[in-house]
C-alpha cells in the first residue's frame, strides 16, 4: 500500500535558482576573461593560475545550473522518482573538483615558496578589487536563495574565488609595500586549508544521500519504536528511511497487523504519525498478518519493532 505526496511549492524557487546560477556562471567567465587577459599584459602568473581557477570554477557552475534544470523534469517510466537527485550527483562532482583545485593549488604554491617570482603589485591589486566585487555580488546571488547541496556547492567554488580575492589584494598590498613574493603563496595555502574543511563536509553529506543514508535529523530504532507503537500494529520491520534530495524524505516498512480486516485504519492511522512526528508524506507500507505468538529475540539491525505486550513496557529496536 502507497502513499506517494509530491510537493510542487518549490518549483517557481527552482526556476529562479537555476537562473542564478545561470547569471553566476556568465558574470565568473566574463571576469575570467578579463583576468587572463591582465594577467598576459602584466606577465603575471598569479593573475593568469587564478583565471584559469574561474574557468573551472564557472564549468562547476554550469554543471550545477544544468542539474538545477534537469532536477524540475517530470518523473518518467524509467526513472519513476524523477531527477531531483541530479542536484546531489552534481554537488558531489563538484566537491571532488574542488579537492583537485585545492591539491593543484597547495602544489603550485610549495612551488612557489621555493621559487619565489616576481609579481607585479599594481595589476594584481586592481584585478583583486575588481575579481572581490564580482565575486561578492555572484555570492550573494545564490546565498539565501536554495539550500540544497546543489547550490551549497556552487557556492562553495564562489566563496573560494571570493577568498582568493581577498588574498591576492592582501598579497598585492603587502608586495607593493614590503616586496616580499612568498606572502602570495603562504595565503594561498591558507585559503586551500579553509575551503577544504567545507568540501569534506559538502563531500560526506552528499555521498551519505547517495548512498541513501537515513538523514541525519532522524533515528532509525526511534522511528520504528513510534510507528510500533500505532494502534493495530504488531511491530514493523524492514523498515527504511532515505532521502530522495533535501526537501523530500521517503519510508518504506513491512507492518505486522493484528487485524487485517483493520488495514486501512491502521494505514490512516501510520500515514498521519508519519507525517506529524517525523514530517515524511512519501511512505510505502505492506502489511502482513500478525503470527499468533512473536518469537523473542535478540535486536539487530533490521530486525522488527514490536510493541510490547501489556504491563511490559520493553520495547525491541
Amino acid at each position: 500500500m502507497h502513499d506517494h505526496h509530491h510537493d510542487h511549492r518549490h518549483t517557481h524557487a527552482g526556476e529562479d535558482t537555476s537562473r542564478r546560477l545561470v547569471l553566476a556562471l556568465l558574470l565568473t567567465l566574463a571576469f575570467a576573461a578579463v583576468e587572463a587577459i591582465a594577467g598576459l599584459h602584466a606577465a603575471s602568473l598569479a593573475l593568469i593560475g587564478d583565471a584559469g581557477h574561474m574557468l573551472t570554477d564557472s564549468l562547476a557552475l554550469g554543471i550545477a545550473a544544468m542539474a538545477a534544470v534537469l532536477a524540475r523534469r517530470a518523473p518518467t517510466a524509467r526513472h519513476s522518482y524523477g531527477f531531483a537527485r541530479s542536484k546531489t550527483l552534481a554537488a558531489f562532482a563538484n566537491a571532488l573538483f574542488m579537492l583537485l583545485l585545492i591539491g593543484l593549488l597547495l602544489w603550485q604554491s610549495i612551488a612557489r615558496l621555493s621559487d619565489p617570482r616576481a609579481v607585479d603589485a599594481d595589476t594584481v591589486t586592481l584585478v583583486a578589487v575588481i575579481g572581490l566585487v564580482i565575486n561578492l555580488v555572484v555570492a550573494f546571488m545564490l546565498s539565501g536563495h536554495g539550500h540544497d547541496l546543489n547550490t551549497r556547492a556552487a557556492l562553495l567554488h564562489v566563496i573560494g574565488d571570493l577568498l582568493g580575492s581577498i588574498a591576492a589584494l592582501a598579497s598585492g598590498i603587502l608586495i607593493k609595500l614590503t616586496g616580499w613574493m612568498p606572502i602570495d603563496a603562504l595565503l594561498a595555502m591558507l585559503i586551500a586549508g579553509l575551503i577544504a574543511a567545507s568540501t569534506l563536509n559538502l563531500l560526506r553529506t552528499a555521498m551519505h544521500t547517495l548512498m541513501n543514508g537515513v538523514p541525519s535529523s532522524l533515528s532509525l530504532p526511534e522511528v520504528g519504536r513510534n510507528l510500533a507503537g500505532v494502534a493495530g500494529v504488531a511491530d514493523i520491520h524492514d523498515l527504511h528511511i532515505w532521502e530522495l534530495d533535501e526537501r523530500h524524505i521517503a519510508l518504506s516498512a513491512h507492518v505486522s497487523v493484528r487485524d487485517m480486516g483493520d488495514w486501512p485504519g491502521v494505514l490512516e492511522r501510520l500515514q498521519a504519525r508519519c507525517a506529524k512526528a517525523f514530517g515524511i508524506t512519501h511512505t510505502t507500507f505492506q502489511p502482513e498478518p500478525a503470527p499468533a505468538r512473536p518469537l523473542r529475540f535478540v535486536p539487530s539491525p533490521g530486525a522488527p519493532n514490536r510493541k510490547p505486550p501489556d504491563g511490559d513496557d520493553r520495547a525491541s529496536a
